[in-house]
């Protein structure tokens, strides 16, 4: 709902209370009309429940609609679908078989967040697939948000999750080739990394979401993005909407970029318009190298509503929606280097 709508919306029903028992009174036709515009605003939401995501993984977005279908709440359900993307050794960007930093480790980043506002985290996370659920168990069941490196595994093993070694023959080659020259430079939409950032709203219309990756290929060791930053990769606030990024952390980091897309909506903004407002706070910085790195924001608004917005072409968001999966291309800013 704009600010304008809402606004429009709670003078009307400030004005019932006014009048009380004047509605009782009223005719057939009155009431008739009421009722009419109680309908002309349910049928403005989306239908419920939906799931979107980062990227094309319609098997996570799948997943997470499979446990909404059946019952299941939004933060259960982006729990579920981001562990089907940790678990695929062949993405080499999440969870196992993630490309290592330029040690050869393989270190995991995640977060998660509720429709209370509650959340949880862990960063430099090793030898542990789904580090989604141990962000989950950060949240509830410790007084912290964040736990990192080894305190975060010690936290895992101690929770029931089981050691493996991550780095899979298909890393680790990738990682010797990449050590002949050892250089590091972003690569637009395949920045030797990605992620899955993944936003749900259930049938009650409570929205959870969660964000995971194995961060940047053959970073510096210690290295953490933005994915498990609460406010920067991810943030969730129930009365408005949520919003999840992707990309070159280090530049969502710099304008807090997830809660920038949910206070824009906050102010009225659609879901599009920003994650539009969104990239352009980070291209429109003096000095801004943004030819050189890709960043892509999706969002959904208390409405159902939906948007997505990156600087580079090719950027693209899974959703699922009224019994439809589909991957869709996101606008973006940069259209001077494309035909």
């Amino acid at each position: 709902m704009k600010r304008r709508q809402f606004i429009k919306h709670t003078s009307l029903t400030g004005v019932g209370l006014a009048v009380g028992s004047s509605i009782l009174g009223c005719d057939d036709t009155n009431s008739k009309k009421i009722t009419e515009d109680h309908k002309s605003v349910i049928t403005d939401l989306k239908s419920l429940p939906l799931v979107i995501a980062t990227w094309g993984v319609k098997d996570a977005t799948s997943k997470a609609m499979e446990v909404l279908q059946a019952g299941g709440n939004a933060l259960d359900a982006v729990e579920q679908g981001c562990r089907i993307e940790e678990a695929n050794e062949k993405g080499q960007s999440v969870g196992k078989g993630g490309l290592p930093d330029r040690d050869g480790n393989v270190t995991l980043d995640a977060c998660i967040m509720d429709k209370h506002g509650n959340c949880g985290a862990v960063v430099y996370l090793k030898n542990i697939t789904h580090a989604v659920s141990v962000a989950r168990k950060v949240m509830e069941d410790t007084p912290h948000v964040m736990l990192a490196g080894e305190g975060a595994l010690q936290f895992a093993i101690s929770q029931g999750f089981e050691p493996e070694e991550l780095l899979t023959e298909a890393s680790k080659s990738a990682w010797e080739k990449w050590k002949v020259e050892a250089k590091y430079k972003p690569i637009i939409n395949i920045e030797n990394h990605d992620t899955i950032g993944m936003l749900a709203i259930d049938k009650n219309g409570d929205i959870s979401g969660a964000c995971t990756t194995s961060g940047l290929a053959y970073k510096m060791a210690g290295r953490v993005g933005d994915s498990p930053i609460i406010g920067s990769g991810l943030f969730v606030d129930n009365e408005i909407g949520a919003a999840v990024a992707t990309g070159l952390g280090e530049e969502v980091v710099k304008t807090v970029g997830s809660f920038l897309v949910v206070e824009l909506m906050r102010q009225g903004k659609s879901p599009q318009e920003a994650c539009e407002e969104a990239i352009h706070r980070i291209v429109k910085k003096p000095n801004s190298n943004y030819k050189d790195f890709q960043v892509g924001y999706i969002a959904v608004n208390k409405k159902g509503e939906t948007g997505s917005y990156s600087i580079h072409q090719w950027f693209s968001m899974t959703k699922f929606q009224d019994g439809v999966n589909e991957q869709i291309q996101s606008d973006f800013y940069n259209k001077t280097d494309h035909s």
